[in-house]
């Protein structure tokens, strides 16, 4: 086994072989670009280096530099983790000439898996199905209309060398091809240096289900079960699952033994992925293999009771797997839910700044919680915003979604936007635990994912009240207990009237919406009354945030955090900023009057359309990236475009004014 390896990443993934090395008895260098100085697994790591700027191509994407680093301090081996270099056939060839062990599978693997194109073409070679579509190597943009056409619409326009849905659209129609066309290409281009792209035929309703393989360099490969995957968003998964529900146990032997023979027609060694496409008569279609350790390796490990990260340093330090791999049993349910720091009530953009909150459910034997996040750290605009994986098991899927649901209800982040109280919303809804998956699920249910809520619900106002009430209480017991006299009556501010009920006046806001409730203060309760509506309120506001409270007969849990001069109140995972109202606070609105702006950080890449042009509604005007993802700011109705307050390659700010732009009358 090896003495010392390094990390070629960050993140969940780089805490997570951290924690197994030094389990191991292993010594791990971490390495950290300027925006992780502060990261967790720089600090977790028995030594840390920083590489360099914020900037993935030069920090974490510098080859030479992340050699330079592992010799240096002596390292004989190097763990790329997941996304970065782990699929970069160079740094793996560049590891070998250094001297040291590329933990993952041989350059040849990575070569021939590293073009989806390529590895269409090889896979088919192989006997494995792969889905109709347009792989060759011309590229112009009228051959790939043609070859479009030929397919049928809708296409599935993916970057060749792409993965994780970057460089990844659907162009629904002819008109919508080649506007779909230019944004992979761009996409692809940013985020792995190659636009060539490729065209399949898009299925409808597919589920999509990948199969963990696992090989050392003795011969030896096993399938270790598959994974459901549907549950996606801009092509990217947000729920995965162990095993997936619903497939025979004939569908199941025979995906297996094809990923098996997808792996050993390329000489893998290591842990990798093959992803298929399943349709509802049970074909399936290779779409891609990943030669690399994936995100939602958690749930394999709970169904199979291995750890894939241990098996990776010993395959990488020569050992074998042991002959036993082969009958192992699927033990149990498990499914993994994503948090992320992304808005997805406007289109999952990412959301960037301090995770200033940060309350996870207690980890346990059913539950596993991977993340590389802590409160009060940075979500840059320059990686994932992934914060936090939940992970659970139990017997079979039905405990496991309600062990899901529980887990979620526990979760509070505040200071970023946020997904918690879209997965929870997700996972109640009865479809999901009928694990009627496939990948269009989230667009087909979004009237229930995305509910319109005009004014926030009696049971929110109320929870803020006794939020904002209970807090008032205890900063009041705190300065009073650090007062000359604690027992005075003028330390008690909360009503106080001499041989009269205690009332008083709570204005304040929820959301942007104003509420003004009587308050009659009782003994340990509340008595509120709202527009006629009269309800005694009792709870408790613990140290960490959590707030229970009683009232209509129900008990309810949530969270209630201090920021400033505002309050963030978090119920079934979502976010309500709550303000006390001063009438005399005059607030200046610096909404940009007639112009579109930047809905987040990010980088300009196109400008779509001139000075003084005439648009229609919904035209393109500007994409901007942001984490490795394109965004498009269209014309919001008819107009003028009148100037543009940005260029490409600048990097502009959330709310930055990008484009004067003239409605018309």
């Amino acid at each position: 086994m090896f003495s010392k390896i390094l990390i070629a990443n960050r993140g969940e993934i780089a805490v997570r072989v951290i924690r197994t090395a030094q389990r191991m008895g292993v010594s791990t260098v971490a390495i950290y670009s300027e925006a992780d100085r502060e990261a967790w697994h720089a600090a977790m790591a028995d030594e840390a280096y920083e590489i360099g700027p914020p900037p993935a191509a030069q920090s974490y994407l510098d080859i030479a530099k992340v050699i330079a680093v592992a010799k240096a301090r002596g390292a004989e081996a190097i763990h790329p983790g997941y996304g970065f270099l782990s699929e970069n056939a160079g740094f793996a060839a560049a590891c070998a000439e250094a001297g040291m062990v590329f933990i993952g599978p041989p350059p040849s693997a990575i070569r021939s898996m590293g073009g989806k194109s390529e590895a269409k073409a090889l896979m088919a070679d192989a006997g494995v199905p792969v889905v109709p579509g347009y792989h060759g190597e011309e590229q112009a943009d009228d051959r790939l209309s043609e070859e479009a056409a030929q397919i049928g619409y809708p296409v599935l326009i993916k970057a060749s060398a792409g993965g994780g849905g970057k460089g990844m659209r659907v162009a629904a129609t002819p008109e919508m091809f080649l506007e779909e066309l230019e944004g992979a290409k761009r996409e692809a281009l940013s985020s792995f240096g190659d636009a060539r792209m490729l065209l399949e035929k898009y299925l409808l309703r597919p589920r999509h289900v990948e199969v963990q393989v696992f090989a050392d360099s003795h011969g030896n490969c096993y399938s270790l079960f598959e994974r459901d995957c549907s549950i996606q968003r801009r092509h990217q998964k947000v729920i995965e699952e162990a095993p997936a529900p619903g497939l025979s146990d004939e569908l199941r032997r025979r995906m297996g033994q094809t990923a098996v023979a997808a792996a050993l027609a390329i000489g893998y060694v290591g842990a990798g992925t093959v992803e298929f496409l399943l349709d509802g008569n049970g074909d399936f279609y290779f779409m891609e293999m990943n030669t690399r350790l994936q995100v939602e390796h958690p749930v394999t490990e709970f169904i199979t009771g291995l750890d894939l990260v241990e098996w990776q340093l010993r395959v990488a330090a020569g050992e074998a797997l042991p002959a036993g791999w082969a009958n192992l049993d699927i033990n149990g349910h498990a499914i993994e839910a994503r948090l992320y720091a992304e808005d997805p009530a406007n289109g999952f953009l990412p959301s960037t700044g301090p995770v200033s909150h940060l309350r996870l459910p207690e980890a346990g034997p059913n539950l596993r919680i991977d993340s590389g996040i802590r409160e009060g750290d940075q979500i840059t605009v320059h990686y994932d915003p992934m914060i936090a994986k939940l992970v659970v098991w139990d017997l079979d899927r039905i405990s496991a979604v309600r062990r899901l649901s529980k887990a979620l209800a526990e979760v509070a982040i505040c200071g970023v936007a946020n997904n918690a109280g879209f997965l929870e919303r997700l996972t109640a809804q009865p479809e999901f635990a009928a694990a009627e998956l496939d990948t269009g699920f989230i667009e087909r249910h979004e009237r229930l994912l995305f509910p319109v809520v005009e004014a926030p619900q009696w049971h929110l106002v109320a929870m803020a009240a006794l939020g904002l009430l209970l807090s008032r209480r205890a900063e009041m017991a705190d300065t009073a207990a650090r007062s000359i006299d604690p027992y005075s009556p003028w330390a008690d501010m909360s009503a106080f009237r001499l041989n009269a009920s205690r009332r008083e006046r709570l204005d304040f806001s929820i959301g942007g919406q104003r509420a003004e409730l009587q308050v009659v203060h009782g003994s340990g309760a509340y008595l509120l009354e709202l527009e006629g509506k009269v309800q005694t309120v009792e709870g408790k506001l613990e140290p960490d945030g959590s707030l229970h409270a009683t009232f209509e007969g129900i008990r309810r849990k949530g969270f209630f955090f201090r920021d400033g001069k505002h309050f963030e109140l978090v119920v079934d995972g979502l976010n309500h900023c709550v303000a006390v109202v001063d009438n005399l606070d005059v607030e200046i609105d610096e909404a940009h009057s007639g112009g579109l702006a930047s809905p987040m950080p990010g980088i300009i890449r196109a400008i779509l359309a001139k000075p003084g042009e005439a648009v229609e509604k919904g035209r393109p005007l500007v994409v901007m990236e942001a984490m490795k993802m394109e965004h498009t700011v269209r014309a919001p109705s008819k107009g003028v475009v009148a100037s543009f307050n940005c260029a490409i390659g600048t990097m502009v700010e959330a709310g930055a004014l990008l484009v004067v732009f003239e409605p018309e009358a």
